[in-house]
């Protein structure tokens, strides 16, 4: 069979991915300080771009732009200089786009900039912090950067000393000697391995060695456990009794360890110091709610009017120079319509949430609703992936709080009868049963399931425990004792 060559015409379909569109994707998820730093670097490299002024921002600029229509530059190849000039601007900033920018009175009643403050620092942080300032010793420094990543947010050591050994190669005398260091560090407390060793370690901070408290806690602290808070009158007692002292005695033994921090850690937060500037304002105008995209610190672009003169009045000599001022404007353009499509994109998708969690907005946490991906992106007819890349690291202001986009958007709960409930709800519900518990009667995960059933909510008990272990509360157990020595 001989080989032929010969020409057929074959249909096909495929996905281009355009110079702009790529763009436009890679500027979705970006936050506010990376769209800001990506917008500087193009005013620096790019000379069709320019910044518009302050007090020139409340035109827009399609005040001096006259034109027939827009072209768009990715669905053209080359395009002449009056193609890339003569562009109508009102189509880049529609008028319903338009930023009208929030009243500077209503801006600072409702935002504050205080409640956009986390806490300072860290746990971790600050005990590395006081760990490199106390040696230079290597083996020393390597040690105690593992015992304290191996600290708890409460302040106790979650690791016995032969694993610290096993990872470090460090001698037995040499970790003690580390602990020991990291137990003489602020907070007082920090690093125990258990309750007695904790509070131990806050007696002798106190300089109460070899006395009556320290004989307490280190003789009588299960006692003190087993029998708990409402019974200590009994404990006094008892050790009135057996240790032979008197009533007044035991008495300001246990006046001074009812003032010792079980859980030293917990003056730090779990996350490091941010100031968040919230990317969408919602305001309540009346009874409808109001959307303003916070474009405050974000530079505005225009296309240079000197260089676009050079490119309209035919100016230019040099074919190269031409060229490469077309391609720097093409460039610029599709920077401005990326930026602008973000915002849209942005108003859109938060307009969407406004809209499924008003009665969030109106009440709070206990009337968020479930809410998926795929809820909003058919409510604004877009792809999902879309509205999970704007809904990255960007904040919404309202009056409940300050919340990252994706924070509206979590699973459901079935309920019996009813519509399912937010995952959320449920967290709040369980943090709010555990805080109004009888201190000496916890609630164990199980009755805290038969508590929501009788609401309700059918939820299974390891998931109330997986809820819990997020919102960071301890089992039932540990509660009641933390308890009883707090009562002490």
């Amino acid at each position: 069979m001989g080989i032929e060559a010969k020409l057929a015409l074959r249909q096909t379909q495929k996905l281009v991915m355009t110079a702009m569109l790529q763009q436009a994707i890679k500027l979705l998820p970006m936050s506010r300080l990376e769209l800001v730093q990506v917008i500087r670097q193009e005013l620096t490299e790019n000379p069709m771009l320019e910044e518009v002024a302050l007090a020139e921002d409340g035109d827009t600029p399609a005040e001096d732009e006259e034109g027939e229509g827009v072209t768009d530059p990715a669905s053209e190849g080359v395009m002449d200089a009056k193609e890339l000039m003569d562009l109508n601007w009102d189509d880049y900033f529609p008028e319903e786009w338009e930023w009208k920018g929030l009243p500077y009175e209503e801006y600072e009643e409702k935002f504050s900039y205080e409640n956009t403050i986390r806490t300072p620092t860290t746990l971790s942080a600050h005990l590395t912090s006081q760990l490199m300032m106390s040696t230079d010793d290597e083996m020393v420094r390597q040690v105690g950067v593992f015992l304290i990543g191996n600290i708890d947010e409460e302040g106790y050591l979650r690791c016995d000393l032969d694993e610290a050994m096993a990872a470090t190669q460090a001698e037995r005398a040499t970790v003690e000697r580390v602990l020991s260091l990291i137990q003489s560090f602020d907070p007082t407390g920090v690093g125990g391995r258990d309750l007695r060793e904790c509070l131990l370690i806050q007696i002798r901070f106190l300089g109460l060695e070899g006395s009556l408290v320290e004989t307490i806690v280190s003789e009588y602290l299960p006692t003190l456990e087993a029998r708990g808070a409402v019974h200590i009158t009994d404990v006094a007692k008892e050790l009135t009794k057996t240790l032979n002292l008197s009533p007044d005695e035991v008495a300001m033994a246990l006046r001074i360890l009812k003032h010792l921090d079980p859980q030293p850690g917990l003056c730090f937060a779990a996350e490091p110091s941010e100031v968040i500037i919230p990317d969408v304002i919602v305001m309540k105008v009346g009874e409808d709610y109001q959307i303003f995209l916070n474009d405050d610190g974000i530079p505005r672009l225009r296309i240079s009017s000197t260089y676009k003169s050079l490119l309209r009045g035919g100016q230019m000599s040099q074919p190269e120079a031409k060229q490469y001022l077309e391609e720097k404007l093409r460039s610029a353009l599709w920077l401005i319509r990326s930026i602008e499509q973000r915002r849209q994109t942005l108003y859109k998708v938060a307009n969407s949430i406004v809209t499924f969690q008003r009665e969030f907005l109106d009440h709070g946490l206990s009337y968020l609703k479930p809410l998926v991906l795929k809820d909003v992106a058919e409510d604004i007819g877009m792809h999902e992936s879309t509205v999970s890349r704007v809904t990255t690291r960007k904040y919404m202001h309202t009056e409940q709080g300050i919340f990252e986009l994706k924070y509206f958007f979590h699973s459901g709960i079935e309920s019996n009868g009813g519509p399912a409930i937010s995952s959320l709800t449920v967290k709040d519900r369980i943090k709010k049963l555990v805080a109004a518990e009888e201190p000496n009667k916890p609630l164990t995960d199980q009755q805290i399931v038969a508590i929501l059933a009788r609401e309700n909510v059918k939820i299974a008990r390891r998931t109330v425990t997986k809820y819990r272990r997020e919102l960071k509360l301890p089992p039932a157990n540990r509660r009641k004792r933390m308890s009883e020595v707090r009562r002490v």
